[in-house]
């Protein structure tokens, strides 16, 4: 996936200052994942998240400072995942998951709620850790808002 120069400036200063994406959150007052996707280009922060992000990563006297403001409080492109197919194997496994489970997903979702979708505005995405003895376990949990396809 090719990153913005604000990308590459903020996960640098992220770096540099030794700072998760839960600190992040923590100081913006949101979760991890949507504060990785504002720096990832893929939300739009508001003027005060624009400005305690740059804040927190010591960027705010950057002379760009009010250019990355900017940026991140545009609406995005979002999805650009290149190449289609990703390459990355943490991000692979995702694909292969929906290749795999995706249709029976749908599936189960639809006997549940009906002929609708699952949205991914009205949505949150929160990754957790469950210590288990026959190794660490990665729980994924998407919430979104079920929207019916409606007659007219």
């Amino acid at each position: 996936m090719a990153q913005s120069q604000l990308t590459v400036t903020l996960l640098a200063a992220k770096r540099n200052l030794g700072l998760s994406f839960a600190d992040l959150g923590e100081k913006l007052g949101v979760d991890e994942v949507w504060v990785a996707s504002l720096i990832y280009g893929q939300a739009t922060a508001s003027e005060q998240e624009a400005k305690a992000l740059l804040e927190a990563l010591g960027l705010e006297k950057n002379d760009n400072s009010i250019e990355m403001s900017c940026e991140l409080m545009a609406f995005p492109v979002k999805g650009g995942l290149d190449p289609v197919i990703p390459i990355d194997p943490l991000l692979y496994r995702f694909y292969e998951i929906m290749q795999v489970y995706g249709m029976p997903l749908k599936d189960v979702i639809q006997e549940k709620f009906g002929d609708g979708i699952m949205s991914a505005i009205d949505f949150s995405l929160t990754v957790n850790r469950l210590e288990d003895s026959n190794g660490d376990r990665v729980v994924v949990t998407m919430n979104g808002k079920f929207l019916p396809y409606r007659k007219w």
